[in-house]
């Protein structure tokens, strides 16, 4: 898949696929030095990283704030900040990274993107709690590890999107066991047995 697909798909503005473009110019010139995605990964660059973190943000409604947790590369956290620079303008990104070189690229991606993200470079465990609306990962933990840092940083009625490969329904069933909450699947657009679980009401059992 290429740019022009991604943003025939989605329907996005000249600005956006611009943007996007930096984005993956940058990621690439990035990755040899930090490792932000796995060099197999990055020849699949479109599809497997930059659409599939499109549809996290499609996934749900525009929201006032958003927290990435674990943003590595940005993915989703930066894809995230460049949809909503034209479809929800006023949307507060944050991106949380505790690795300072990761940080630092997502410091650069962002300038060098022209978009607007807050980024702390601090442990999700140990940082304050944000009272973010809508809190995503990706390839980041287990769903038990993650809906623990959604009680922790999402406001009272937030939504968390979770991109979860082919063995999410396992990774559901054993998080039940220490969690209550909703979950709605949507099957992703980049792997037929994948999912992004979107998750709200998340209460200790």
């Amino acid at each position: 898949m290429s740019l022009e697909m991604v943003t025939e798909r989605f329907n996005v503005s000249r600005e956006t696929s611009e943007r996007l473009k930096i984005y993956a110019d940058t990621l690439t010139k990035w990755n040899p030095k930090i490792n932000l995605v796995s060099r197999r990964s990055l020849e699949d660059l479109w599809t497997r990283h930059i659409l599939d973190s499109v549809q996290v943000f499609e996934a749900v409604e525009p929201a006032e704030t958003w927290l990435d947790i674990g943003s590595g590369g940005g993915l989703p956290g930066i894809i995230v900040a460049i949809m909503a620079a034209e479809q929800a303008p006023d949307m507060s990104v944050t991106l949380m990274e505790s690795d300072q070189r990761k940080s630092a690229f997502l410091r650069s991606v962002a300038r060098e993107c022209g978009v607007n993200v807050a980024v702390k470079a601090e442990r999700i465990e140990h940082a304050s709690p944000v009272g973010a609306r809508v809190l995503s990962a990706r390839a980041l933990a287990d769903l038990s590890d993650l809906l623990s840092f959604s009680k922790r940083h999402l406001q009272p009625g937030g939504v968390s999107v979770f991109p979860k490969g082919a063995s999410w329904k396992k990774e559901v069933d054993n998080a039940r066991k220490q969690w209550r909450f909703e979950c709605e699947e949507i099957t992703s657009l980049t792997e037929p047995e994948a999912v992004i679980l979107k998750i709200k009401g998340v209460e200790r059992v």
